[in-house]
């Protein structure tokens, strides 16, 4: 029997609606076994006004009963909670979740109020530094996990591009597996000279298990393709990458292209982390 595995959901008691929590409780219902969750309650004091004249800062022991414990336990489902008052929230999830070995990380996140989405660098640094795929979700998104559409790039130059797509490729395969979902996978270019032949494609489809006819490859802006090809196939989760890049102050850089590809879309995200080993970590 398949070991179960730890979704890390986090809960931010200011908000009214925890979609991060409602999503895990409908999307661990379809998969067998169901994995556990660790719940996580955090405040997000980059995105939250932590003032005590903020009434949404004060619950008590009926919030957590009626908000978190009697919808999982109507759900059938395991669960551990923790509750974090550190100021480095974003931190703190990524530590606990390393404890937990959770499986992946569900974040919430608030909707769009504009078309240009705005990703508040707490969540971002989440992003970067997870152990685990985190899935971005997003209010009024579909539950349903039956169309993922992952992202990948065929034009990788180095080991770590290529590492990341394997990664991207895996995590898919893996939800679709779980989901009985319907993979296809999606590619984006500029130049016209670098647009995979049949035989390219036939192989790619070989390798990774994807008929051809569920490998789109088109040419534009990747969040620009993503976002049309999301649409054409209806998909419910799209899966895509971020590598770790570093500024000369040596911090972690917000990744442009996927600010964006995360920008546009309306459904849920799974972002995969390519870690690349440093000197410090390897002695």
């Amino acid at each position: 029997m398949e070991e179960q595995t730890t979704v890390f959901v986090v809960v931010d008691p200011n908000d009214e609606q925890h979609v991060a929590l409602e999503r895990a409780l409908t999307t661990a219902q379809m998969r067998n076994p169901q994995p556990r969750l660790a719940v996580f309650v955090a405040v997000d004091g980059e995105a939250v006004d932590t003032r005590a004249v903020n009434d949404h800062l004060f619950r008590d022991e009926s919030w957590f009963r009626e908000q978190i414990r009697e919808p999982i336990a109507a759900a059938g489902l395991e669960c551990e909670i923790t509750v974090c008052w550190s100021s480095d929230w974003q931190a703190a999830i990524v530590q606990e979740s390393k404890r937990c070995n959770a499986e992946m990380i569900y974040l919430p996140v608030h909707a769009k109020n504009s078309r240009r989405f705005t990703f508040a660098e707490s969540k971002w640094q989440v992003l970067k530094t997870a152990r685990c795929p985190v899935v971005l979700i997003r209010p009024g998104a579909k539950a349903r996990r039956k169309v993922v559409l992952a992202t990948v790039n065929y034009q990788a130059k180095t080991q770590e591009q290529r590492e990341l797509n394997r990664q991207i490729s895996e995590r898919a395969k893996y939800i679709a597996a779980n989901y009985d979902a319907e993979l296809h996978l999606v590619n984006a270019f500029l130049d016209s000279m670098l647009y995979p032949d049949r035989g390219a494609l036939a192989k790619l489809a070989d390798k990774t298990g994807v008929p051809t006819h569920r490998i789109h490859v088109k040419r534009g802006y990747t969040s620009d393709v993503v976002e049309e090809v999301a649409r054409e196939i209806d998909a419910d989760v799209v899966v895509m990458g971020t590598l770790n890049q570093y500024g000369a102050t040596g911090t972690l850089l917000r990744g442009n292209t996927a600010e964006r590809v995360i920008g546009q879309l309306d459904v849920d995200v799974m972002v995969c982390n390519q870690f690349t080993t440093t000197a410090a970590d390897a002695s």
